[in-house]
């Protein structure tokens, strides 16, 4: 029996799914994919995050978990490719929480979704964040960009950075490089779940992760975006240390490096941590160390 799960991959401590735009761009058009190759499960909402990813799906369980694992997988196969790193998601964990039909707890577990990226003071709305299904509902944009099915083989696989061929050629890739939440996630099962934008408003500001950003003191949270502060290492490392990487620091100079990334970046130990490559643990001790 088809039935509603909160699927959520264990939060990466010491590293980041994501790296750059890109790597989120070819993430969003790898769902669209996974969400083509397997029309028995439903895609109601997702959000991808720095270092952990959220859906919510609507299917038998063993088909939801062999969604989100096939999409891990695809997932590692490109950054293997990009980065060089095997095996990225290997051990990466996966919670299923069964969420129940009544006492609007699919809701709340949409909701939940929807404002990670507020709870991590990315944005304001999620509205405002690209990558989920964020500016999926209760919207009147109509997709636009390149159907698919203009795409030459080799391009489309090029854009997608999948061979894959059994996508709608009416599906259209946005402006920005990817196939947009709308044109196949369950839009219109969501509305009607929530009935208006107001009362689906309600839901996102008395969701966990809002009062989560209300009970935290806002200078405690990060200031920029662990992309924005990847990008930036490099330059910083040469500046301070005249080196290439964090990886090629002495013991004290991480320790100088992971001090100017808090200072400048107003970054806390877990931000440095995800950006660094190091465990929680490794990022407070280097902090506390004179």
């Amino acid at each position: 029996m088809k039935k509603i799960y909160l699927l959520t991959t264990a939060h990466l401590e010491d590293g980041l799914w994501f790296r750059d735009e890109e790597d989120f761009k070819v993430a969003m058009n790898y769902i669209a994919i996974q969400a083509a190759c397997c029309p028995e499960v439903i895609v109601l909402a997702f959000i991808l995050m720095s270092n952990h990813v959220h859906l919510v799906l609507r299917g038998r369980r063993k088909d939801v978990i062999d969604f989100v694992n096939q999409f891990k997988h695809r997932y590692s196969i490109y950054y293997r490719k990009k980065y060089g790193i095997a095996e990225f998601l290997r051990g990466n964990g996966l919670d299923v929480k069964l969420i129940p039909s009544e006492d609007e707890a699919v809701e709340r577990a949409v909701a939940y979704v929807q404002m990670n990226c507020v709870a991590a003071n990315i944005c304001s709305h999620p509205s405002q964040y690209p990558w989920g299904t964020g500016n999926a509902f209760f919207t009147s944009t109509k997709p636009g960009g390149t159907p698919l099915g203009a795409l030459s083989d080799r391009a489309r696989e090029r854009l997608l950075h999948s061979a894959c061929n059994i996508l709608p050629k009416a599906w259209t890739l946005s402006e920005d490089g990817y196939i947009t939440p709308g044109q196949y996630v369950d839009v219109r099962t969501v509305e009607l779940l929530f009935r208006t934008p107001r009362r689906m408003n309600y839901f996102l500001h008395s969701s966990s992760k809002a009062r989560k950003r209300i009970e935290v003191d806002g200078d405690c949270l990060p200031a920029f975006r662990d992309q924005t502060i990847l990008a930036s290492m490099r330059d910083l490392c040469l500046s301070l240390f005249q080196k290439e990487s964090f990886l090629e620091l002495q013991p004290g100079e991480k320790a100088e490096f992971v001090r100017q990334i808090r200072f400048r970046f107003s970054a806390d130990a877990n931000q440095i941590a995800r950006v660094c490559g190091l465990t929680y643990a490794e990022a407070a001790r280097l902090l506390d160390s004179e």
